[in-house]
């Protein structure tokens, strides 16, 4: 039924905000825009990261980081949580080791959501396998 990770969309009070943020943070602006929506794709497979006025947020949304946590992959976990925190976002997982190959962390960034990062040695096998 589940066939892949499509996008991934965070809430943001302040939408020019936050996309200058993850512009910055990704090094591309995004690739699609529409009025309280902004999009930009990333990573090896170009999955979307989405950024979505919270004016458009279903009622009874949480206004604050909580539920399920989608790890980016990253080669540097410790590098990765640095940059993160020197532009301003908060520790919500300090940097942990899972497991041999497995790393992760997370921030809440600037507005509210939580970005999770990880090393995954599954990750790097399987796109090992597509190149």
């Amino acid at each position: 039924m589940l066939r892949g990770l499509t996008t991934v969309s965070f809430w943001a009070d302040d939408l020019a905000a936050a996309k200058t943020w993850y512009t910055e943070l990704l090094g591309a602006d995004p690739y699609f825009e529409r009025p309280g929506y902004a999009e930009f794709r990333l990573g090896d497979y170009q999955h979307e990261l989405g950024l979505i006025d919270s004016r458009y947020a279903p009622d009874g949304s949480a206004s604050g980081p909580g539920g399920a946590v989608v790890y980016w992959h990253v080669d540097d976990v410790s590098a990765a949580l640095e940059e993160l925190l020197s532009m301003g976002a908060k520790e919500y997982q300090p940097l942990t080791v899972r497991g041999p190959g497995f790393v992760t962390a997370a921030v809440t960034d600037p507005f509210g959501n939580v970005l999770g990062i990880m090393q995954n040695q599954h990750y790097l096998d399987v796109l090992a396998t597509r190149r």
